[in-house]
């Protein structure tokens, strides 16, 4: 179900997904250039199970793009508490993805009386390396002209296009769609000031600006998930694997998937959630590793 959401004059817009007696409340925050429907995959599982919120962060999808809104992983962090609030959520389940990891991981610290369970998926803000592309994205202007050259060049160009990467196994075809879903979504010059603004905080032409690994000590007894793709060429899976070792309530799983788990496979993903979530809720205490192939 399509909802919405105003807050300090700006509007939210989520999707809401089951509401099973007694069950936990679960907030989904996608990675940067997405927005809520990323996670159409996951939910009829996962509503099953939880009472599920898929948000669109400020600036992104459908919520609001104000030219001086804060686009900082803390204030997003911040306004995805404020939902919580006005909900009458007590505490909830978050779980990000990408660019959403570093928001979810951020809204742990701040608000850990919020917090039952995290989740983190494919998540930025664990190490400093990051794929070429996006440390060029993050240059003046770059998300432009990125654009532009999307806008005008032919669909059938873009299919060859698609279908030589893939082939190559450059990038797998769930990374290639979810580049082009966010070049798409810079046609309007609001998502565009967003987007450029937000990765401007957090992408330097060197890797990640933004890293917590110096505060993940914070975390030690957040039941957390971790779920990495072995063949993610934007954030190296390796970062996921080391962050597990330096969580006592973690559970790592690794998949055979890029960068977009929960869209390559979304049946393992939403069965990881939903256990991981039910679980925690029942014992309140993570369980042992899962590695999935």
């Amino acid at each position: 179900m399509e909802s919405s959401i105003t807050l300090h004059g700006q509007v939210l817009r989520y999707l809401e997904a089951g509401r099973p007696s007694g069950a936990p409340a679960l907030v989904l925050l996608h990675g940067l250039g997405s927005d809520r429907r990323t996670w159409r995959g996951v939910l009829p599982t996962l509503s099953r199970h939880a009472h599920v919120l898929a948000l669109d962060l400020l600036g992104f999808g459908a919520s609001s793009k104000p030219r001086d809104g804060d686009y900082s992983v803390a204030a997003q962090a911040a306004l995805v508490r404020d939902v919580v609030v006005a909900l009458g959520l007590r505490r909830v389940s978050v779980v990000g993805h990408s660019f959403g990891g570093g928001v979810a991981m951020s809204f742990a610290y701040q608000f850990p009386e919020r917090t039952a369970t995290l989740g983190l998926i494919c998540s930025g803000g664990l190490g400093r390396d990051l794929a070429p592309a996006l440390r060029l994205a993050a240059a003046p202007s770059a998300a432009f002209l990125a654009h532009t050259v999307h806008s005008r060049t032919p669909g059938w160009l873009h299919r060859l296009g698609r279908q030589v990467i893939a082939q190559a196994g450059w990038a797998t075809t769930a990374e290639i769609d979810g580049a082009l879903q966010a070049l798409d979504s810079l046609r309007d010059p609001a998502a565009r000031d967003a987007f450029r603004r937000t990765l401007r905080d957090t992408v330097h032409w060197s890797g990640q600006r933004l890293t917590a690994t110096d505060r993940l000590h914070l975390l030690a007894t957040t039941p957390t998930l971790l779920i990495a793709g072995r063949r993610d060429r934007c954030i190296p899976h390796e970062h996921t694997i080391a962050a597990h070792h330096r969580l006592p309530a973690s559970e790592l799983a690794v998949l055979d998937a890029g960068h977009f788990p929960h869209l390559e496979r979304a049946q393992d993903v939403a069965r990881l959630i939903s256990t991981f979530v039910s679980s925690s809720a029942e014992h309140g205490a993570a369980q042992p590793d899962l590695t999935a192939s």
